[in-house]
């Protein structure tokens, strides 16, 4: 067996057949990319207080995808999802705009609108002030408590906000600038390419748990743990084990998980125009979205995750939706979409999420200067290098 040794700023491959080439022979020859070494991190980069409040305050400044196009299908449709404790109200107006709002009303801070659904008016269940799709006060009672209220002036606060590949973006922090041609930089055009604004929301789930949102994101750059967490499920039996080719597109990264049946192809050379030669027939293909989001890309839709602190250094929320290549427009394939997030939201809930919150607690007692992270798990240590880079932090390599 060959290492095949990636320099950690590698850049991205096109998204084609050689994608699946690259993981054909990774797969054929039993091996993995990897990195140049081995990488020391210090327990303080999950646990460190200060660190933490550097962390929100870079959370609160970020672009991040707050949700999906598709759970906005018609003028005045909205869903309301609390982000790092803020509650936010996401709408379309009847122009069909996306916006992102501070969900409290401008008079004494109650909240407007709850869930999701399809409204014109969001209206405060305190004293009845009531907004339109647009953020606009539009009426409220006892005008003559407020003789010279303007109320242009009085709208819900709005958070800088674009939709793009099927995503709402926003920066939590009003009047921020937001910039998601530099945040997504090259990952902009590969994003482009799955065309998530056509596809069908399905549901979300949310859940707490106890370890960093950060480890929690690393369960998601590695394949070294699959026979072990997920021996049992789709997942564990699928994919080959500490397998996976990698690359970067500045912060982000793509990995590529082989599944089991790639090395079949080693039997049909020449024959690359194949459909079944394409990648996600061949591999679950992962993004990371610095700092905080996974996509999770199969043949029939895409798990969108997104994990953020909650709370504490070592507890984070996991926010766990799924979206089909198409809408589902009838019974028999809504039932089909349904059972495929079934069986991958318990692979995270009850396999990754069941084994992490030993990691929490590993690293809120532990008493060791540090962890290892190893040259197989090279999405692992394209993460904390980018995060440790951004927050200032100084790592170690070769430390064993």
């Amino acid at each position: 067996m060959t290492d095949i040794a990636v320099p950690p700023g590698r850049s991205a491959a096109p998204l084609d057949e050689s994608l699946t080439d690259r993981a054909l022979d990774i797969a054929v020859r039993k091996t993995t990319e990897m990195a140049d070494s081995t990488l020391a991190v210090p327990l303080s980069y999950y646990r460190d207080p200060a660190l933490y409040e550097r962390e929100l305050a870079l959370l609160k400044t970020t672009p991040l995808a707050i949700g999906q196009s598709a759970q906005l299908t018609e003028p005045h449709a909205y869903f309301v999802r609390t982000v790092l404790g803020s509650s936010l109200l996401v709408t379309r107006d009847a122009d069909g705009k996306a916006h992102v709002f501070l969900n409290y009303c401008r008079h004494r801070g109650a909240r407007p609108a709850e869930g999701e659904g399809v409204a014109r008016r969001f209206t405060c269940p305190y004293h009845a002030w009531s907004y339109d799709s647009k953020g606009c006060l539009a009426s409220f009672p006892g005008r003559a408590g407020f003789p010279n209220l303007d109320k242009s002036r009085y709208g819900l606060v709005e958070l800088p906000s674009q939709e793009r590949h099927g995503f709402v973006w926003a920066v939590l922090t009003a009047g921020a600038p937001l910039d998601l041609d530099a945040h997504l930089g090259p990952l902009d055009a590969e994003l482009a390419q799955w065309r998530y604004q056509d596809y069908g929301y399905l549901t979300a789930r949310e859940f707490t748990s106890g370890v960093s949102w950060k480890g929690a994101l690393e369960a998601f750059a590695e394949g070294y743990h699959f026979p072990f967490v997920h021996g049992e499920s789709v997942i564990g039996q699928n994919t080959l084990a500490d397998t996976s080719i990698h690359d970067t597109f500045g912060r982000h990264h793509r990995m590529g998980f082989p599944f089991n049946w790639i090395t079949a192809l080693a039997d049909a050379p020449g024959e690359a125009t194949r459909p079944d030669r394409t990648p996600s027939a061949n591999m679950g293909i992962i993004y990371w979205i610095y700092p905080n989001l996974i996509l999770a890309n199969s043949m029939v839709g895409v798990e969108i995750i997104d994990m953020l602190p909650h709370d504490a250094p070592t507890t984070c929320t996991v926010r766990h939706s799924w979206m089909g290549v198409t809408p589902a427009t009838d019974e028999v394939t809504t039932a089909m979409y349904q059972d495929v997030y079934e069986q991958v939201h318990a692979a995270v809930r009850d396999e990754d999420f069941l084994m992490l919150p030993s990691c929490g607690d590993g690293v809120r007692n532990g008493q060791h200067d540090h962890m290892l992270i190893g040259r197989n798990e090279i999405g692992v240590q394209h993460m904390i290098r980018t995060m440790a880079d951004v927050l200032d932090i100084a790592l170690d390599t070769d430390r064993l």
